[in-house]
């Protein structure tokens, strides 16, 4: 018996009490684990937020909505970036002058997203206890391609809208139908020895920006533009 052939008789047999016809959603799901550790404010989830995603070796950043094109066209300076990618929901003003502007179609093959220094996105959610960025590829998002090949990728997270405590409250948010990314810090990985390569499977250099507007910001102190 091929291995094929195991696994599908384990489904089969797993399966065998379901009635024909019942759905997923009729059958209720036993879920004894906790949601959230914890009580958190969302100023509090956004310093967690931070902090998690800093372990993870991401740079965060913090911003006010005014301040935000300035503070997105900032690091791609810093950055040297010549030619970025943004999906169609990403203002042009958030870019700086004198770069090379590409919006994310089909038209762009991997070839020609690796000759893209950076790709600026938003993100459908944020979970503060993991460090996690979520895109499911909306207008604002893109195609998960166009952030796995440049080697520096830029996300911009709303605070506190965005972001959650647990991946289970992250899990309500999102819609099981679309193509989701799960992003943890820069892209990462280890040999035997441990020995830690960063930029393997996507961006090498993972910068995140919290615009926050009228609270406290992920830093402790009032959100500056």
């Amino acid at each position: 018996m091929s291995s094929r052939e195991t696994v599908l008789g384990r489904v089969r047999r797993a399966l065998a009490d379901v009635p024909r016809g019942e759905l997923p959603q009729q059958a209720p799901v036993a879920r004894g684990y906790l949601r959230v550790h914890g009580r958190r404010s969302p100023a509090e989830a956004a310093r967690l937020l931070a902090a998690r995603l800093a372990d993870y070796r991401a740079q965060v950043h913090h911003s006010t909505p005014r301040g935000l094109p300035e503070t997105v066209a900032g690091l791609l300076v810093r950055r040297g970036s010549r030619r970025v990618v943004t999906p169609a929901g990403i203002p042009e003003e958030w870019l700086p002058d004198g770069i090379t502007h590409l919006r994310d179609t089909a038209a762009l093959t991997p070839l020609v997203l690796d000759t893209v220094d950076s790709v600026v996105t938003g993100c459908a959610v944020a979970v503060a206890e993991t460090g996690t960025l979520v895109l499911d590829g909306s207008r604002d998002q893109g195609r998960r391609r166009s952030t796995l090949v440049p080697d520096h990728h830029v996300c911009v997270v709303r605070v506190p809208e965005q972001v959650v405590d647990s991946v289970p409250q992250a899990l309500e948010r999102l819609d099981p139908a679309r193509p989701q990314t799960w992003i943890s810090g820069p892209s990462a990985t280890s040999d035997i020895e441990l020995d830690r390569v960063e930029g393997v499977h996507g961006p090498r250099t993972l910068d995140v920006v919290l615009v926050a507007d009228g609270w406290q910001s992920a830093d402790g102190g009032a959100a500056r533009s």
